[in-house]
């Protein structure tokens, strides 16, 4: 029995510091593409010119006074920063809600946008641009309308599931299918009747994802929303490890989950609505980043989000950057790009490996 306590506490020590180890490598990762990610572009910029900029925007140096303002300057901090800052804040979003909803659902094939959040925002996109619905909100009016959409599929999801009874992971499950249905189904019906080339070319660029759009005014609001809803479901990782196991063996264990669901569903919709509001839709992060985490460093989610954080801002940060070179004098869509990517390595992952995903094996 002494040889198995003790067994058991140095492979908990063991786990402890791989994590610690892979936290501060990936947030030293993130700093480091945060850098370097600002100085890619189509406008030629040197890196002198680029860390001059940032320099003195963040420290106000005297001898980088020269780059307060004019075009390098607008170039570099108003467009380039933001958006690298917009893409580690919307990275980090949905590989977040990835997590959480592969454990609300028990599903590992789960994605942020499984309760038909995604339909919902592009229905809502779709009336903004084909017959003007929201257009009083101002210039941001389709991505708000595609925010309230989310919103809006997501409540929805969530009253219609707990409908004769608590909602548990099927019930949830077909509800977002059916929700999504009715959605993708009045967005092709407006698409129809609206019989308008140009703004349906507007409707399918946007469902393809872009940080183009980025600037300081939306970045400051999102990237405080995501990473304080990161961190409060950060402090409910036992909750989340518990749903895996399952309703009836957490309420065995004296916890009753439903109502910890149903406030991780709303926080996971705002994180979804904010990431759609200002890229539209990007698929795959969620889906791919938690299960390399939980491949390298196992299902427990007091480890599995703030890596899976890391990471996604990570990777969508260079997919970003990649975005922007491949193409000459253009930018390819970042939902295109992310797909290209993420499809052929969740099928991978799939044939390839197999790995536990809270108690069996997945």
């Amino acid at each position: 029995m002494k040889k198995n306590v003790s067994s058991d506490k140095k492979t908990s020590v063991f786990h402890t510091s791989l994590f610690f180890t892979a936290f501060i490598v990936l947030l030293a990762v993130l700093i480091f593409s945060m850098l370097a990610a600002v100085t890619f572009g189509n406008a030629d910029i040197s890196l002198r010119e680029v860390y001059s900029v940032i320099g003195y925007e963040l420290f106000k140096l005297d001898r980088f006074s020269s780059f307060a303002d004019g075009a390098v300057h607008d170039v570099v901090w108003l467009i380039r920063f933001p958006r690298v800052l917009l893409a580690l804040a919307v990275g980090m979003g949905l590989s977040v809600c990835g997590v959480v909803m592969q454990a609300i659902v028990k599903n590992p094939l789960a994605d942020p946008y499984i309760l038909g959040v995604s339909s919902g925002a592009s229905l809502g996109a779709t009336l903004a641009i084909m017959i003007g619905v929201g257009s009083f909100l101002g210039g941001n009016f389709v991505g708000i309308m595609a925010f309230a959409g989310a919103l809006i599929t997501s409540f929805a999801v969530m009253i219609i599931s707990n409908m004769g009874g608590s909602a548990n992971a099927g019930k949830l499950i077909l509800t977002g299918t059916a929700v999504s249905a009715v959605c993708s189904a009045f967005s092709s019906f407006v698409l129809y009747i609206a019989n308008d080339k140009g703004a349906s070319a507007e409707v399918m660029y946007w469902t393809m994802g872009s940080l183009a759009g980025a600037n300081w005014e939306r970045t400051l609001i999102i990237l405080p929303v995501i990473l304080i809803c990161t961190l409060i479901f950060w402090t409910q990782y036992r909750n989340l490890n518990l749903m895996l196991l399952g309703d009836e063996v957490s309420i065995t264990l004296g916890t009753d989950l439903h109502k910890s669901r149903t406030i991780y569903l709303v926080l996971s919709s705002v994180i979804v609505g904010f990431a759609v509001y200002s890229a539209g839709m990007i698929g795959f992060v969620g889906l791919i980043i938690p299960h390399v985490i939980r491949i390298l460093f196992g299902t427990d989610h007091k480890h599995l989000l703030p890596l899976a954080a890391l990471l996604g801002s990570i990777f969508l940060i260079w997919s970003d950057v990649a975005c922007r070179i491949i193409l000459k004098n253009s930018e390819m869509p970042i939902g295109i790009l992310v797909s290209i990517i993420g499809a052929p390595c969740f099928i991978y992952l799939l044939v390839k490996r197999a790995y536990g995903f809270g108690g069996g094996k997945s």
